[in-house]
């Protein structure tokens, strides 16, 4: 196959409304011309305000589908999406740094759906460390944060914490006085990431197109301070697209 575009990877879940997991994310590469590949993790029945059901996909299948795409494509940067356990999620990132020792790994921790449904439980920690180590950037909310630490009831602990092991890119759409305003953290620096427009219409999968966003800047080269800053004025521009929770996408 050639092609001048970088090629990318979502490994994230299906889902048939388009507006989040790897539909979203084929439309978010697109738009940044990066060639976009995707496995699935799971299948879902839903739309963008009802979650219905939920059938996981195989590890092995998952395992073989990473293998078979790494063995033909020079993929430049992967996003991760929904994952049941973090031992589904730790044997898919070391098989994907083995394969590929310097390739940049975004994980999008979604640990609950919009419509209240649990994907996943942080409950071992120490597996949650070797897996940040080998992830360049997580993105979770505030309220994802607060689950990835349990222990801690500080954010500013758990970034702390989470930034020794990869950067943090805390989204500001659930921020409790600074609606917008996004933290990224690395090991030795933060940067705060204005909005530019406040007055913005609620999407679903939101989180999803902002690091697909990441991702492909990342695979462009870009470094991760302006990834993130490029990725959300890209996501901006999604969500003032229309006022429904489905958005059009368009650079």
């Amino acid at each position: 196959m050639s092609t001048n575009r970088p090629f990318v990877l979502s490994i994230a879940g299906f889902d048939p409304s388009a507006g989040a997991g790897v539909l979203a994310d084929i439309k978010t590469f697109e738009q940044h011309q990066v060639y976009g590949f995707a496995i699935n993790t799971a299948n879902t029945i839903q739309t963008e305000d009802e979650f219905i059901a939920i059938q996981w996909t195989a590890l092995d299948f998952v395992l073989q589908s990473v293998e078979t795409l790494f063995d033909s494509y020079e993929i430049k940067a992967v996003k991760i999406g929904i994952v049941p356990s973090l031992d589904y999620l730790k044997e898919i990132v070391f098989l994907i740094k083995k394969l590929s020792p310097t390739i940049k790994i975004v994980w999008d921790t979604v640990l609950k759906s919009t419509t209240e449904f649990d994907f996943l439980t942080i409950e071992n920690q120490n597996n949650l460390i070797t897996i940040l180590q080998k992830t360049e950037l997580i993105t979770p909310n505030y309220t994802e944060i607060s689950k990835l630490i349990p222990a801690q009831k500080k954010t500013e602990i758990s970034l702390e914490i989470l930034s020794k092991y990869c950067a943090v890119l805390l989204k500001g759409g659930h921020h409790p006085t600074e609606i917008g305003t996004d933290y990224l953290h690395t090991q030795n620096q933060f940067f705060r990431l204005l909005p530019k427009n406040t007055d913005i219409y609620q999407k679903h999968g939101s989180g999803c197109v902002l690091s697909a966003a990441i991702t492909s800047n990342l695979a462009l080269d870009q470094d991760l301070l302006n990834a993130c800053k490029n990725a959300k004025n890209y996501t901006e521009t999604f969500l003032l697209s229309n006022p429904t929770q489905l958005g059009n996408h368009y650079v």
